[in-house]
């Protein structure tokens, strides 16, 4: 089991972000976390981290039991994550390549003298990610997207168990995201891949390859499973409060508004 979580809430400045949470991740699902702005998405991305701690309730992440012991280095370590959090903690004048080079020690600068393998495996993976052409430039003049595929590269590095990916598309133009999607997509189809927590408020964003979805509605899961079942006109319309249409076009669903009938 990747992540298992049993009534789980979280309280900050007396006020419950979240509450009550029953959720399972098996290995090899890969699943989208779907909820709007102020759903407690970014509370649940750090309690899984280890950042925060539950109020009440048990976690469960990669077999390690928080409170049991220190687990939050040896932890994260295990985890790929890629976030804005990351991007604001990396050191200023790296380059693409010593980016991505620092996943495989976890750290946020590369400090260590990296082994022939450490750096071919650098190679492939900014290969496979279509970053080799910029690998020699500073981070910090890359566009929105380069940066994105570059993080990705870097928590791939140490080969995670899970890859948690926050809202990777924001600030991209249409083609950058459909580009950075179709490298996640190809990601998630390997037979080695990572467990995938893909984190989301587009519908359009949902990829064939992300079986189950959780929808989570202002600190509480409105509802979890397989992403057919969840991502229908019906259901959607009931975690709105308000009709909507749901179209799926090549294995990916479309949100829109329902018109209102008119006498």
């Amino acid at each position: 089991m990747i992540i298992e979580m049993e009534n789980v809430s979280r309280k900050r400045e007396g006020k419950w972000i979240l509450q009550e949470i029953n959720w399972k991740v098996e290995k090899g699902d890969h699943w989208v976390l779907y909820g709007l702005n102020g759903a407690g998405k970014t509370s649940l991305l750090e309690l899984i981290n280890a950042y925060l701690f539950p109020t009440t309730g048990t976690i469960r992440v990669l077999g390690m039991e928080f409170g049991k012991t220190y687990l939050a280095e040896r932890l994260r370590r295990r985890i790929g994550f890629v976030s804005s959090l990351v991007q604001q903690k990396l050191e200023p004048g790296d380059n693409a390549y010593e980016v991505v080079l620092s996943g495989a020690y976890a750290s946020f600068g590369l400090y260590e003298e990296t082994t022939e393998e450490i750096d071919q495996k650098g190679v492939d993976i900014l290969r496979e990610l279509g970053c080799l052409e910029y690998a020699n430039r500073d981070y910090d003049t890359l566009s929105q997207g380069e940066k994105q595929r570059v993080l990705i590269g870097r928590a791939l590095m140490a080969d995670p168990e899970l890859l948690i990916l926050d809202e990777p598309t924001n600030g991209l133009d249409f083609l950058a995201r459909e580009e950075l999607l179709e490298s996640i997509g190809r990601i998630a189809e390997k037979p080695d891949a990572p467990t995938i927590l893909y984190v989301t408020h587009h519908i359009e964003e949902i990829l064939p390859a992300f079986n189950k979805t959780l929808l989570l509605k202002e600190g509480k899961i409105f509802d979890a499973g397989a992403t057919e079942v969840l991502v229908t006109k019906e259901r959607m319309s009931e975690f709105f409060g308000i009709p909507v249409n749901v179209i799926w076009d090549n294995g990916r669903p479309l949100l829109s508004k329902a018109q209102a009938v008119r006498n």
